[in-house]
């Protein structure tokens, strides 16, 4: 049986070597993988180099290109893979190994195909001179500038292993903050959803039956039931001109919601929405200062930091706020008075940024701004999960309610009838 010879880094960015018996080099670094072992090299002992991880690499590579693999164009990159890499990539550049060798490692780690390419591509832009956050920069959907200038920044300070850590620890929040908010919000629109078919099922073939009942009677039917049997015929006769309606409703609000006066107008109402635009509020707060803080602790300018904030906060009214506050911040005025004299940020804020502005600890303010208003938020959705349950079920029973009425009451005329 073959010997490999290996290292690697484990779970902590420590560098592990070994040797291995194993049936061939891919085997080996399946077991060392379920190890907790991130290799960043394994040969065959008996010849040198010939089972290295670039050549299992282009091994790899090969095969792919030979047979289809209908898998990788169903994939997609998800923000966790890329908070993993990072912080791998973080903890391969602080044990000293150079850029191109923690790319290579890292790409023959990666199962994603899609993710595996272009982080091949950008181990050859790398490898040809250019920098990482240049390399990374043609791909914004995956990195986007917040973290290209946070990598630029980094290697321009020599810190990019710390910089790459905390891009790690700021892409893990982001995607913890957006997966509750996502979780919270699933089983009110799956309750509305299922909702949704059952009544159209009842209108559409239960009730006209139920109707014909009323009409072979010969009855005068109470408001109500006129009503539901009206509703019903039109439901079952033009479901598709409902659908239709619907569906270009839906493509008519979307293009609106984007256009150049429509945008502005759905971003406003959104945050001065009774309930939820308190909670959307929170949640841009939150991620102006986190990001914020981010970007000025790994080294970016605040003119720079202030330009990158602005643009992933996806609302246009903050939006306009922060570039007033940026054209001020130019003239020599502090952030927090243009965000205050806005009144878009709530004053805790804008105080406790005034405060971290004079006693030189901005970033420690922000932080602890961003964790304070986490914490809000998850409140904020429990309270709101919690209440939208017990208002659902009682839109839900009215629903019920008048169906079972409008159809209990003939019934109850027509035993009359019959009684007397």
């Amino acid at each position: 049986m073959p010997v490999f010879e290996w290292k690697g880094l484990d779970e902590k960015g420590k560098p592990k070597k070994g040797i291995l018996d194993s049936d061939s080099a891919r085997t080996a670094k399946e077991r060392l993988k379920k190890q907790g072992v991130f290799l960043t090299e394994i040969r065959e002992a008996a010849a040198s180099g010939s089972s290295s991880a670039s050549g299992g690499a282009a091994q790899s590579g090969s095969l792919l290109s030979r047979q289809i693999d209908f898998k990788r164009y169903f994939q997609t990159v998800s923000q966790q893979e890329v908070a993993i890499i990072t912080r791998l990539l973080a903890n391969l550049i602080a044990a000293n190994i150079p850029i191109v060798e923690s790319l290579t490692a890292i790409v023959d780690q990666v199962e994603n195909e899609q993710f595996k390419t272009v982080l091949s591509k950008i181990r050859e832009a790398v490898n040809e001179g250019s920098s990482l956050s240049d390399a990374m920069a043609q791909y914004p959907k995956l990195f986007p500038p917040l973290y290209t200038n946070m990598v630029r920044a980094g290697e321009s300070s020599g810190a990019l292993d710390v910089v790459m850590d905390r891009l790690a620890d700021y892409t893990e929040s982001q995607m913890t903050l957006r997966t509750k908010i996502r979780g919270a919000m699933t089983y009110p629109v799956i309750m509305m959803l299922f909702a949704i078919i059952v009544v159209g099922i009842l209108f559409v073939f239960v009730i006209p039956k139920i109707s014909k009942i009323f009409e072979d009677a010969k009855i005068a039917l109470p408001f109500t039931t006129r009503i539901l049997i009206a509703a019903s015929e039109f439901a079952a006769s033009y479901w598709w001109l409902i659908l239709a309606a619907l569906v270009g409703a839906w493509i008519g609000f979307g293009r609106w919601r984007k256009s150049k006066n429509g945008r502005p107008a759905w971003d406003r109402f959104v945050l001065h929405a009774p309930v939820f635009g308190e909670l959307v509020r929170m949640v841009a707060v939150s991620r102006f200062a986190r990001t914020l803080a981010t970007l000025l602790s790994s080294g970016v300018p605040l003119l720079a930091a202030m330009d990158i904030v602005k643009n992933i906060l996806n609302n246009t009214l903050l939006m306009q706020v922060l570039e007033k506050a940026r054209d001020d911040i130019r003239e020599g005025e502090s952030i927090a008075k243009p965000l205050k004299a806005s009144g878009e940020f709530p004053p805790i804020v804008t105080h406790m940024i005034a405060i971290g502005e004079k006693s030189g600890q901005l970033e420690e303010m922000l932080n602890h701004v961003s964790r304070n208003y986490d914490v809000q938020v998850e409140s904020k959705l429990g309270a709101l999960t919690s209440l939208l349950e017990p208002v659902m079920i009682i839109v839900m029973g009215l629903v019920v309610t008048f169906i079972v009425l409008s159809i209990l009451l003939p019934i109850l005329q027509i035993n009359q009838q019959l009684g007397g």
